[in-house]
């Protein structure tokens, strides 16, 4: 699997408060980040593979939402996590 439970713990580490903490938007959007590129590079290769595509589009609308969430609710952390993951609006 590509996502192991380590390199989730390493993500929540590096953008969350702890390896444990799971539920902060910092640290879903790094991991939501992680897995759109994996994703993007799976169908760089698989262009016909149309259920990874559209699971890859879900995806992009929820990491959307939390940042817009983070925007409104506090607009340093947004600014940090953008900094942070290379992303750009």
């Amino acid at each position: 699997m590509y996502l192991s439970s380590e390199k989730k713990k390493e993500i929540f580490k590096k953008h969350g408060k702890s390896e444990a903490d799971t539920g902060t938007s910092e640290s879903q959007i790094a991991l939501f980040t992680y897995r759109i590129n994996h994703l993007t590079e799976h169908l760089k290769n698989s262009r016909k593979d149309f259920s990874t595509q559209r699971a890859l589009l879900k995806m992009v609308g929820k990491r959307r939402r939390l940042l817009d969430y983070l925007r409104e609710r506090d607009i340093e952390r947004y600014r940090s996590i953008l900094k942070e993951l290379n992303l750009r609006k």
